[in-house]
């Protein structure tokens, strides 16, 4: 196998291992993980797991639990011991483990941690505060994190990016409408203008707010949209548009406000998941609860007793701490634990691999989502990331799903092939218009709109990437095609023109080029393209 390393106090240490001692110590790691592996898989057929998260989540959990007045202690108490575990040396706390302190995600949870019962003399607060201030104060904080704070009081409402709710009213035909928005923004979007249209205000206790995180008197403090380094950009003629609509926003018109929050009030609503959550992301699961209360629903209204309750499935207790997760993923843990099992030579008849083929058959989604704004003719079949979110199946769980189906045995071979043949229809029917593919719609692909005010990290587009279209040629592959067949054609010139020069290709939901790049090879394997050739 030629060099390997092994690091020995800080110092990589060159050392040779044979092809045999190699291939003997992978299967040496198979036998031992397999059985481990099943071990824990549940009854039920499936797998799940924790999914880890950076402070925001935790954060916001602790703020949404205070805005709904559904805080149950001995959570917040771990949640927060979370929080204070998590936190860096500086007093920060960071976007990615290992990561520099970042601003918005530390002022969330210097906030949740004073609502949680932390002093603002302890010791962690003391070090969070200085930092923050060092660094711009409260008034710097980004946009999804201004709506939590103005919900409690904390930063005015104008503070906040400029969405009227008459957006929701834009046809689909419009070049700017909610569907040209990721499905994660769109059901953000809706909740957030729900929120500022309505500006509610619960009022906390004084010892509880984050006033010292101001860097002068509120009355002299300037919320500004961030900006763009270069004074000629386009998010800087976008935060000149968010001051118009701020104009507008102060002078609608009350008949079309009350009808555009209706259109809203029905659209959160008629996305909600059958076990009460929203959008299957944390964003969604809280904002829209919250929004929902603003507009006049109280906790024990059966859509409101619903979602508070759906909240508590993105909580992982560890025992003494507890962790909100971004979203729950039985379907990809278990679609990527059959595949392991699958691929490390498990008899595809073994009864784990039925019992998970038979929890996905039954998990399959033959409903009409929003991918259908722009593919009204596609017939349903996919799958979700989560237990529920029918309204988003998305592509990469579905190509897995129906690649690891063709390959299992399980006892009703019919039910199989019914949910093989309409999984990867639906797969390859959301195709974008540049032949690569997406996550959860076809031709998401405005990046324009990641220079919002809105958009924080310039993530509210989902467009084609390397990972998804590689994936769905493996599934293509799996399933019986070849590198002729016109949507794999497609998908195949999509991967070569967007390979960098250096050969490799960049993940959008994986480790970056690493994922992306196995991702994007597999594909082209699986459909008969000849790696070796230029």
């Amino acid at each position: 196998m030629g060099g390997r390393v092994r690091v020995e106090g800080g110092v990589a240490i060159p050392f040779h291992v044979s092809r045999d001692e190699f291939v003997t110590t992978v299967d040496q790691a198979v036998v031992r993980s397999q059985p481990s592996l099943i071990e824990l898989q549940r009854a039920e057929g499936y797998w799940h797991a924790p999914l880890e998260a950076n402070a925001q989540m935790n954060a916001e959990f602790i703020i949404f639990s205070h805005f709904v007045d559904s805080v149950e202690p001995m959570l917040e108490a771990k949640l927060a011991k979370f929080l204070l575990d998590t936190q860096q040396p500086d007093g920060s706390w960071n976007l990615y483990r290992g990561g520099e302190g970042y601003l918005s995600y530390s002022i969330e949870a210097y906030f949740a941690l004073k609502l949680a019962g932390s002093k603002a003399s302890d010791d962690p607060m003391v070090a969070a505060r200085s930092w923050i201030l060092s660094r711009g104060g409260i008034e710097a904080a980004g946009t999804l994190a201004r709506f939590y704070l103005a919900s409690l009081g904390q930063v005015p409402w104008d503070a906040t990016a400029a969405l009227p709710v008459e957006l929701a009213l834009l046809p689909v035909w419009f070049p700017v409408n909610v569907y040209e928005l990721a499905s994660w923004a769109r059901g953000t979007l809706f909740s957030l203008m729900a929120l500022q249209s309505s500006r509610p205000v619960i009022e906390i206790e004084p010892d509880r707010s984050a006033f010292e995180l101001y860097c002068r008197p509120l009355a002299s403090t300037k919320f500004r949209q961030p900006r763009a380094r270069k004074l000629f950009s386009l998010r800087n003629c976008l935060n000149v548009a968010d001051r118009v609509l701020r104009i507008y926003d102060h002078h609608h018109f009350s008949g079309l406000r009350a009808r555009a929050l209706q259109c809203a009030e029905t659209w959160l609503i008629r996305h909600q998941d059958a076990n009460g959550s929203f959008g299957g992301i944390e964003p969604c699961y809280l904002l829209t609860p919250m929004a929902l209360r603003a507009l006049g629903y109280r906790n024990d209204h059966p859509v409101m007793r619903k979602a508070i309750e759906a909240t508590r499935e993105l909580v992982w207790d560890f025992g003494d701490t507890a962790l909100c997760m971004p979203c729950v993923s039985p379907n990809w843990n278990t679609a990527l634990a059959v595949k392991a099992l699958l691929d490390s030579d498990l008899d595809a008849g073994h009864p784990a691999l039925q019992q998970a083929g038979k929890w996905l058959i039954n998990h399959q989604i033959f409903k009409r989502g929003d991918w259908a704004i722009k593919r009204p003719y596609l017939e349903p079949g996919g799958w979700a990331f989560e237990f529920y979110n029918d309204w988003y199946p998305d592509v990469d769980d579905s190509a897995v799903i129906v690649m690891t189906l063709a390959r299992t045995q399980v006892d009703n071979s019919d039910a199989k092939e019914r949910a093989v043949l309409t999984g990867a229809n639906w797969v390859i029917g959301m195709q974008s218009r540049d032949g690569g593919f997406a996550a959860f719609d076809a031709d998401n692909d405005s990046e324009w709109l990641n220079h919002l005010p809105l958009a924080d990290v310039e993530a509210v587009t989902d467009p084609s990437c390397a990972d998804l279209t590689g994936r769905v040629l493996e599934m293509m592959g799996t399933v019986g095609y070849r590198a002729d067949h016109p949507i794999a054609c497609r998908a195949v010139a999509w991967l070569k023109r967007h390979q960098t020069p250096e050969g490799a290709w960049w993940g959008r939901w994986g480790v970056a080029y690493i994922y992306g790049t196995f991702s994007a090879l597999a594909g082209l394997r699986a459909v008969g393209v000849d790696l070796n050739a230029a």
